[in-house]
């Protein structure tokens, strides 16, 4: 079976409804199994990957990220377009937002991180200059415009270990920094599918403002209400989107991607 396209999914963005002739996946790698959904969209074939589980109970630095990545490098997928919640550095990225990435910063501390860890893996080090596919980010932004969505870009992640919330003394060293959105889930994941060469991109949902920028004590409910509030936005804008992630590949993904071991 050969899927070019994944969707990765965060908090509240998983909706059966979007899918048709769905079944269940188990994916077994070196890395361990993932789990997975096979549809489809308009006669596109898509497989949805829920990152917390299906029943969200797989906190972010207990994610298996390598496993997750490696079974869509085994099922053929070549592009993945990836959803997450995110609190907000930036008074311009107010809740609701929708914003692609463009950088990162990595605040994580005891995730497997790579695929290249030596020994049969081999001492590889990736180019990341451009973390985000640039390609995949232009056909995200043309099918928000089609839609009449407004989505942002050029956006830096800050990825914390977690599950905790930042301090506010965090926040401000990671605005200082040049972060504008916070969240726990995009390291590794970015990094390993660089790694694989595929085609990755982020669409981010900003939940709130982070910890001493909102005037009140953040909550993890009051996270995934505002979600449950936008996250049809997410949805629109991905529907509109599938189509054109049927064509050929035209970047560098694949050529500073290498061999993983799956």
């Amino acid at each position: 079976m050969t899927i070019q396209l994944a969707i990765i999914g965060g908090t509240g963005v998983y909706d059966p409804k979007m899918m048709d002739a769905m079944q269940t996946i188990e994916v077994e790698t070196r890395y361990g199994r993932a789990l997975l959904t096979q549809g489809e969209f308009k006669g596109n074939k898509i497989l949805f990957l829920a990152r917390h589980g299906t029943e969200h109970g797989t906190p972010p630095h207990k994610v298996n990220y390598r496993a997750n990545i490696a079974a869509l490098v085994k099922l053929g997928v070549t592009r993945v377009v990836a959803t997450a919640a995110v609190g907000s550095l930036n008074e311009k990225m107010p809740p609701g937002t929708m914003v692609l990435l463009n950088q990162f910063l990595d605040f994580t501390k005891a995730r497997e991180a790579t695929f290249f860890s030596g020994g049969d893996a081999g001492v590889i080090h990736t180019d990341f200059t451009e973390p985000y596919c640039a390609d995949l980010n232009a056909i995200l932004v043309a099918a928000a415009k089609n839609t009449g969505l407004e989505i942002l870009t050029g956006a830096t992640y800050v990825t914390t270990e977690g599950p905790r919330f930042e301090t506010p003394a965090e926040i401000r060293m990671y605005k200082l920094l040049g972060g504008d959105l916070v969240g726990m889930t995009n390291v590794p994941e970015v990094v390993l599918a660089r790694e694989a060469g595929l085609c990755y991109s982020t669409v981010a949902l900003s939940t709130n403002f982070a910890a001493g920028i909102s005037p009140a004590v953040l909550t993890h409910h009051e996270v995934l209400a505002v979600m449950a509030e936008n996250v049809e936005k997410v949805r629109r804008l991905l529907m509109e989107a599938i189509p054109s992630l049927r064509m050929e590949r035209d970047c560098r993904c694949r050529e500073l991607g290498s061999s993983i071991l799956i």
